[in-house]
């Protein structure tokens, strides 16, 4: 890429960031019990407004309301399923951008069989490891590993892309560079440091900030996923500076995320295309 575009896209990041804290997104969270905390001072410190709404009686009056929606399956089961998928169904109807996260979507058939009924519901991204995104893009069962990953992020690439064109969504794959594609552009960012892997939840609030970005502006969710994704990655660059471990690690990932200033984006987001 050249120095032109790659100054257009720290500009653009910064944008997306600067939209989400003077808007401040209205974001529903139908997420897992190990990450609301986690996701949800991610949101405020980046300036979004979480809700961490996941009752079916409640999402009727409420989720046309929000500026975007958040699902992620971690700690799926019976009884939140139909939330998922009614809060999903309202925001597709409603045309208001919503997220997939699927949490060890290849770990089990009935986490398979929903993962597949939520896309089928019209995600605007869906943002995975890449283990994930590939037993959704082949439909098959195991493909991973509990909630990690068993395969690099260039390793699903291509499914990525497939994924990208049968659902209609973008697709993250997260890794040591985070691929992002709307089936036909491939985009790569490389923020973020190896540490970031330690601490439970990362990944969910990253994507839980991916809707955040996408609620500013629906019509380039590449772009807002994309700054999402770098974003993440840079206040997890700063906070490792004086971080002594995994522990200290998450608090100044989100101090720094908070404190994110525009000499920080624009010098450290490192977003090219593939």
């Amino acid at each position: 890429m050249e120095d032109g575009e790659e100054r257009e896209w720290r500009a653009k990041a910064w944008t997306y960031l600067s939209s989400v804290r003077s808007l401040s997104p209205l974001i529903q969270c139908i997420t897992n019990f190990v990450s609301m905390d986690l996701t949800a001072n991610t949101l405020l410190s980046a300036g979004a407004s979480p809700a961490m709404l996941h009752s079916p009686n409640e999402s009727p009056d409420f989720t046309p309301k929000v500026n975007a929606l958040y699902i992620n399956v971690g700690t799926l089961s019976d009884n939140w399923l139909p939330a998922m998928e009614l809060a999903a169904q309202l925001a597709s109807k409603l045309n208001k951008p919503w997220v997939l996260d699927p949490v060890a979507a290849g770990a089990s058939r009935f986490r398979l069989k929903a993962c597949l009924d939520l896309i089928s519901l019209k995600p605007t991204v869906i943002r995975g490891n890449a283990s994930e995104i590939i037993a959704l893009a082949k439909a098959s069962f195991p493909s991973t590993k509990g909630v990690d990953s068993s395969h690099d992020s260039t390793d699903a690439v291509e499914a990525a892309k497939s994924l990208a064109n049968s659902s209609g969504a973008v697709v993250a794959v997260s890794g040591a560079v985070d691929f992002v594609t709307d089936g036909n552009r491939i985009v790569g960012a490389r923020n973020g440091v190896p540490m970031m892997q330690k601490i439970t939840a990362t990944g969910c609030a990253v994507t839980a900030l991916i809707a955040a970005f996408v609620a500013t502006d629906p019509s380039h969710a590449m772009e807002a996923t994309a700054s999402a994704l770098a974003v993440f990655g840079v206040a997890g660059e700063l906070g490792m500076e004086t971080a002594r471990g995994p522990a200290s690690l998450r608090t100044h990932l989100i101090d720094s995320l908070h404190g994110l200033d525009q000499t920080a984006v624009i010098s450290g987001v490192k977003i090219t295309a593939i």
